[in-house]
Order: structure tokens, then sequence, then C-alpha cells
């Protein structure tokens, strides 16, 4: 499988008068185009990791990175005109929660159309049609209506799946999705994968799919990273993650709730300092 992204080494660090956090340690993966899941607590580090693949640290965050391989172009040392090609364009990422990344003061076509205008020479017109072919892609009844409504008009799911157009709009290579289903309910959560798992075939593009949700990842991803403290604990098939090794990885899968059987307390994970000596 030919590598889409190469990450060595990165490091995310942020820095106060009172302390320093080290967000992201030493991390280092690679991937295809195929639909990779980040896996962790809150504070593991997930998003961070994202969001220094697009260069979106802003100060006082620190990133640092041996090496950082985009489709052959390197990243690590790129111009900011590169950076800006490569965004949104080649490289997209959904954010967590819609309410917060949509503008609440234009409507959804004009924002979703904002992004092709953006990467493509087009006229209004043209963008509204591609608007409106996108939005039908994700499965929104109705595009008409959706297209000339705002954002608080919307639902938490469909604010999703519109957000999921505004990045799908540009054609990227390689979709970066920070937990998009974690306010949704299970119903909801099954369409959104759905449409994710048909685009990403259809494309080809590839896929980082941050959770907390293991069982979530596992039944849709191929593989996946378990990051714990700012450090990547193992790297599992997604078919096989009930054989992993690491204690963390085990840990979280005990600690998960079962329909059934006896009424106990759920178990608690219990962590080891010599984790993070022992990371990858």
């Amino acid at each position: 499988m030919r590598r889409l992204l190469e990450i060595e080494d990165l490091s995310v660090t942020f820095r106060s008068r009172k302390q320093t956090v080290r967000a992201v340690r030493e991390i280092s993966f690679s991937m295809g185009r195929e639909k990779l899941g980040i896996v962790g607590e809150s504070g593991s580090g997930k998003s961070v990791t994202g969001r220094s693949i697009l260069a979106l640290i802003p100060p006082p965050g620190e990133v640092s990175v041996r090496r950082l391989i985009f489709d052959g172009i390197d990243l690590k040392d790129a111009s900011d005109a590169t950076l800006r090609k490569i965004r949104g364009r080649r490289i997209s990422m959904v954010m967590q929660d819609p309410k917060y990344a949509l503008n609440p003061v234009m409507t959804i076509g004009r924002q979703v159309g904002e992004a092709y205008l953006t990467h493509h020479r087009v006229t209004r017109s043209e963008a509204r049609r591609k608007t409106l072919e996108m939005l039908a892609t994700v499965r929104i009844r109705d595009p008409e209506r959706v297209y000339s409504a705002y954002p608080h008009e919307v639902s938490g799911g469909m604010g999703q799946r519109i957000m999921l157009a505004m990045m799908l709009i540009p054609d990227p290579d390689l979709m970066i999705a920070d937990e998009p289903t974690s306010a949704l309910d299970v119903t909801v959560q099954l369409q959104l994968l759905s449409i994710l798992d048909d685009l990403v075939t259809e494309r080809r593009m590839g896929l980082i799919f941050i959770s907390h949700d293991l069982e979530l990842v596992a039944s849709f991803c191929n593989r996946v990273v378990i990051m714990y403290a700012g450090q990547i604990m193992e790297v599992c098939d997604a078919q096989k993650l009930d054989q992993a090794q690491h204690p963390y990885t085990r840990g979280l899968m005990n600690c998960l709730p079962r329909i059934g059987g006896e009424r106990t307390e759920l178990p608690t994970l219990a962590r080891d300092p010599a984790w993070l000596e022992d990371a990858l």
C-alpha cells in the first residue's frame, strides 16, 4: 500500500509561565488511502495530533517533527503559501462540534459554496450547483431548503452532515474527522458512518477518524492507533482488536459496559507509569 501520510517523531508542547504540557510526545505512524482510527481518553493528544498535521496549532503551542510527508510533499518545511493550497483542498478537517465550526450569520449554502470557490475558479452559479449536489451526496433531504437555512435552524446530526459536505466539496485526498459522532444518538451515528464509508470508498480517500469510542472505531476503521498521555501505546488491525496485547488497550476494552450478565461495578483502569517508557 502506497503511503499517503508519513509522520515521524511528532511532538506538541504548550508552555505557560506556570507549567509546560507535552500534549504529544514523539509519535510516529504512516497510512495509505485507508480508514485509520485514533483512540484514547480525553487529553490523550488525539485532536492535537490531527491539528498539527495541518499546522493549526496556535501559540503558545510549539510543534516539532522529524518527518512529515503528505503524498510526497514535505509539510515540515512547507511555506505558508504551500500549506494554504493543501489545507481544505487536499487535506480537510471536520471539527468536533458544528455549532462552533459553522458561522452563525452565514447561510449554509454560502458557507459550503465558499469552500468550493476558494479552491476552484468557477462562477457562483456553478458553485451553487456543486453545493446542492454535495448536500444531496451527504443525504440531506431537500437540499434547496437547507441551502438557504442558517446553522441554528438545523439539528446536530444535519450540522455534522453539512460539515462533511463543506470538507468534501473540494475533493480532498485525506480527511481528518475529529469525533464527528460524539454528540449524536446511535441511529444518527450509524447514518453518518455509512455516509463516510461510502464516500471514502468511492473517492479513494484516506480518513483519520478520531474518537474515544473503541468499539465504534474497531467496527468502522481498518487500523487503530491507541494513544495515552500523548504517546502511542499500540497500533492494531481493527478486526483483531480483541487480540491487543498492551495492558492499556486491554484495560480500555475491559472498562466497556456490557449488556446482560451479572450487574457488578464497572472495572477501573489502573495506569502504570512504565507505559510511557515503553510507548512506541
